[in-house]
């Protein structure tokens, strides 16, 4: 796989805003194993190689067990979630997948049943964050990994 257009060169300033976006909304109250759950479930559905691969190792660095991370796929089955994660995935899947139907008052009131309003609010930004850089991304097809010394993510031992 060969990377089609490097979006760090041809709009470094849209890049820059970008990833200050993204700082951001690290240093908001969504846990942190939260915004890795989000971050993964997200680029799953969306396909995106690149973003799966790295979400996953960025996971494992900081303490997520495999096991869970094999099961996000089949989070509402699985035991391994907790209903707040349970929730945010919810939501995830409503706001990468939107639908006719938007995000459906069921999953609204899930979601409102264990964040706040403001933590609502970081919620959707940490997904549409995500979204925006899988779709970056499925554009660039940058090859999974290849990134990896950048973003010191050789740690997560996962080859």
């Amino acid at each position: 796989m060969s990377t089609r257009v490097n979006h760090f060169k041809t709009v470094p300033a849209l890049i820059k805003s970008l990833s200050g976006v993204t700082q951001a909304s690290h240093a908001t109250s969504v846990d942190r194993v939260i915004k890795d759950l989000i971050d993964i479930r997200a680029s799953q559905l969306n396909g995106c190689a690149f973003c799966l691969d790295m979400h996953v190792k960025q996971a494992k660095i900081n303490g997520e067990r495999e096991l869970r991370i094999y099961h996000l796929p089949i989070w509402r089955e699985s035991p391994l979630f907790t209903a707040k994660e349970k929730a945010a995935l919810a939501l995830t899947e409503a706001l990468t997948r939107i639908s006719d139907h938007g995000v459906t008052q069921e999953v609204y009131l899930s979601t409102q049943e264990h964040f706040s309003d403001v933590e609502i609010s970081e919620l959707t930004f940490a997904i549409s964050i995500i979204n925006s850089w899988n779709r970056l991304q499925l554009i660039s097809q940058m090859a999974p990994g290849s990134q990896d010394s950048a973003y010191g993510l050789e740690r997560a031992n996962l080859q």
